[in-house]
């Protein structure tokens, strides 16, 4: 899959008169991992839409990343509520992908019973597990995630971050959290928003 810098120089982005970023920029290097901080309101979402792509920036460059070199896991889960957890992920698998690896794959995270059950089933939390095992099971050059470990309790957010650990292979990994205890967990570095972007 391999990996990919990530560089973002002078950017900026507001919405009418509210100016959301101004002035970032930042440099990821490939196969580095970062954990994106700032209180909720402060931009970091938006930074991570126009970083895939998503969004486009008044001005500034990006350089590095395009949206189908990365795998997204967003802050709401978005998968096809009929589907079963193997059924979300084969998805986004290349060719014909064994259910049964797919299988294997959720059962790191979730209970074997619920491999089987349509997504709109799943309590709030399987249905982020779902989404974060589809993010990191999709090939790609770069994960981002957006706030992935929100209503995770203790022991299921340190399980789930051992197995984005176990699958990252290397890739550039940016995750938007509020807990520095998920950065130290994944060996990420931190950066404050507010400290790659001008005051305001």
């Amino acid at each position: 899959m391999g990996s990919c810098d990530v560089r973002l120089s002078h950017v900026e982005k507001s919405y009418g008169s509210l100016h959301v970023l101004r002035d970032v920029s930042l440099t990821l290097p490939a196969g580095s991992s970062w954990c994106l901080m700032g209180p909720s309101g402060a931009g970091k979402t938006t930074l991570l839409r126009v970083i895939l792509g998503l969004e486009r920036a008044d001005s500034g460059r990006l350089e590095g990343i395009s949206c189908g070199d990365a795998s997204v896991m967003f802050q709401e889960d978005r998968l096809c509520a009929p589907l079963s957890p193997v059924e979300n992920v084969a998805l986004v698998m290349p060719g014909r992908s064994s259910r049964r690896a797919i299988r294997s794959l959720l059962a790191e995270v979730l209970p074997e019973d619920s491999l089987g059950k349509p997504a709109s089933q799943l309590s709030g939390g399987q249905r982020r597990r779902v989404s974060l095992v589809r993010a990191m099971a999709y090939p790609s050059k770069a994960i981002v995630m957006d706030e992935p470990f929100t209503g995770l309790d203790e022991r299921t957010r340190r399980s789930v971050i051992d197995f984005v650990l176990r699958h990252r292979e290397g890739r550039t990994l940016l995750v938007s959290t509020h807990g520095e205890q998920d950065a130290r967990l994944l060996g990420a570095r931190c950066v404050q928003l507010s400290d790659i972007s001008r005051p305001m």
